[in-house]
């Protein structure tokens, strides 16, 4: 299957698939944030504090009486240089290209997943700027095998697991982690698509350096297409 055939798919089923938060928030309670390098604003603060970057992005949902906001796929970001896990040791290879979509929101947060799906992973990520607890699911729709990611997710979340157990449409996976645990950000979800898991196991690349976009760019699609976010 293509790309483009495969994001016609993710494009039919956000009809039917459940919401990764709960299902009863209206959409407009969702705004879109730009926490991109360009962003004049959030280039004025200091991004490498995980409290600095939340009560910005606190005040900015309060100030469009939303709940949640959401961004970030594709975004070249800044954030990531505060730590070197992103940098590769070779200067050409930093990666700074977000491959998933963030929602942000408060920590214990509740997670579902959007699609009936079988326990592929899940690992803690340790690393400063990393996912923290991380649970991959494996989804097969029409034949088609994909797979979603979903970070920053609190210690509850991988407590009892079993690879392999299955769940089905709208059952709860887990809850937001806090800034102790998720890698030190602010509370937010980081969910990601991927076609093909490669040889991962609790773990995917959630952040892509220039000289390997174009083959993310494939292996990582949209998830707006599946959520339905504008």
């Amino acid at each position: 299957m293509t790309p483009l055939e495969f994001s016609r798919l993710l494009d039919s089923l956000n009809y039917d698939a459940f919401s990764v938060l709960e299902s009863t928030i209206p959409k407009d309670q969702f705004v879109a944030i730009d926490l991109s390098r360009d962003s004049d604003v959030l280039n004025s603060i200091d991004v490498s504090s995980s409290q600095i970057l939340a009560a910005y992005i606190d005040d900015y949902i309060e100030e469009h009486q939303a709940k949640y906001a959401f961004g970030g796929y594709m975004e070249v970001r800044n954030i990531y240089q505060r730590s070197t896990y992103f940098k590769n040791n070779m200067p050409d290879n930093e990666r700074y290209i977000h491959l998933g979509l963030d929602i942000w929101g408060p920590s214990e947060t509740s997670i579902f997943t959007p699609l009936d799906a079988t326990l592929h992973s899940f690992k803690n990520n340790t690393n400063f700027g990393d996912y923290g607890p991380t649970i991959i699911l494996k989804h097969v729709i029409e034949e088609t095998v994909f797979y979603t990611l979903y970070g920053h997710m609190s210690l509850e979340s991988i407590a009892n697991l079993k690879i392999g157990q299955v769940y089905k449409k709208g059952d709860q996976i887990g809850s937001l982690g806090d800034a102790s645990i998720n890698g030190d950000y602010p509370p937010h979800l980081h969910f990601q698509i991927m076609v093909d898991i490669e040889d991962y196991f609790g773990d995917y690349p959630g952040v892509s350096s220039k000289q390997d976009f174009e083959f993310y760019k494939k292996n990582c699609l949209d998830p707006k297409l599946l959520l339905g976010l504008e």
